[in-house]
């Protein structure tokens, strides 16, 4: 770190990514329960049900799989679609402050994808035949709801027609047992406001965004420093500048940037700590946030490799930056690094590998990894 020429601190690509490993409990394994967990990371993208399990374990201490079961039957934790329209683990408590400030993005996102195919469709017209037949209270399939109102709309691809309701035009939780360890289950969606037996928080009639400035606030706390289009681009959400300013006007962020000049923001208190501290292994799921929470994900992965945070690659950190991607099949766990490992690299990747393969109880026989020897 250091002072750029208008005093403004210059965060490197080392500063900002120990910064963003502490945010991330990445740095420090973190003594908290998983409902705090899951408030403080803003959620865990879970389209993939098993992977919050690892993402969770490579982030707190004594983690128990039954820790999260037990959020998600208690209620306390809840699966739905949130940001940029995937399906995340968030807490009881965002998901009905959050759901409505989402509710424009989330039909728009599914309209985009499927513009010719609902082209024409009265989307509150369907919304409210949808929540008829869900008002009996019972759990469906995306299919089940698609069958009972397909004599309606027959046109759509039931494809479509069922996405824009389960992911759009009816705020619906996915129950458990979806989401539990080392559970197989299809989708059932009941309605959250059902399933949490609370209604979902409006959005103010004034105009005001109490809810953008909340999420900017939180969003600093587990990823920041960052940039507006880093909020956009994990959120999928526009209309958010307006709040950055209101918080900035009243002097609630400092300004910071990065060594191409980058404007980011960040809270006054929280940790940004030294560029040298020294970072442990950590094994990430697919699709963790901590590489998709960003625009520019620089501070954690290299260009070249961008394409596994998309693909669903399993990724390990060495020295804090996605250097490995892991697999298990055949009761193998395979790890083949992106670039040579050193002697202690090696070593310390091999160990945490060996923590994991006790966590995962797949029954591992074996550690491969690959040194290209």
């Amino acid at each position: 770190m250091k002072t750029g020429k208008l005093g403004r601190t210059v965060l490197d690509a080392r500063a900002l990514n120990r910064a963003t490993l502490a945010r991330q409990h990445l740095l420090t394994r973190a003594d908290t329960t998983v409902t705090e967990a899951v408030a403080h990371l803003c959620g865990l993208q879970a389209q993939e049900p098993q992977e919050p399990f690892t993402g969770l374990w490579s982030r707190l201490s004594g983690f128990r799989p039954g820790q999260l079961d037990e959020a998600l039957t208690g209620r306390t934790v809840v699966r739905t679609h949130l940001m940029r329209r995937t399906v995340h683990l968030v807490t009881a408590d965002d998901a009905l402050a959050w759901r409505a400030r989402h509710d424009a993005m989330l039909r728009q996102r599914v309209l985009g994808t499927y513009r010719s195919e609902l082209a024409g469709i009265d989307l509150d017209e369907v919304a409210a035949a949808g929540r008829a037949v869900m008002a009996d209270r019972q759990p469906r399939t995306m299919r089940e709801l698609v069958q009972a109102l397909e004599d309606r709309w027959p046109g759509p691809p039931r494809r479509a027609l069922g996405e824009l309701l389960v992911a759009a035009l009816i705020p619906m939780a996915q129950l458990p047992p979806r989401g539990l360890w080392q559970r197989t289950s299809g989708v059932r969606n009941l309605p959250m406001a059902t399933w949490l037996e609370r209604d979902i928080d409006p959005l103010p009639a004034d105009g005001d965004d109490p809810v953008g400035q909340r999420l900017l606030h939180r969003y600093l706390a587990a990823y920041g420093p960052a940039a507006g289009a880093d909020l956009r681009a994990w959120s999928g959400l526009a209309g958010l500048p307006a709040a950055i300013k209101a918080a900035r006007a009243r002097g609630e962020l400092v300004v910071l940037r990065d060594e191409r000049g980058r404007q980011l923001l960040d809270l006054p208190d929280a940790p940004r700590p030294d560029p040298d501290t020294p970072a442990p292994v950590r094994f990430l799921p697919a699709f963790d946030n901590a590489i998709l929470g960003y625009h520019d994900r620089s501070r954690i992965i290299d260009a070249p490799h961008l394409g596994l945070s998309v693909a669903g690659h399993r990724t390990v950190l060495v020295d804090g930056r996605v250097t490995a991607t892991w697999t298990v099949r055949d009761h193998h766990l395979r790890i083949a690094p992106l670039r040579p490992l050193t002697t202690p690299e090696q070593k310390a990747v091999h160990t945490e590998a060996q923590a994991l393969a006790t966590f995962l109880a797949e029954d591992i026989e074996q550690i491969h990894l690959d040194t290209g020897a």
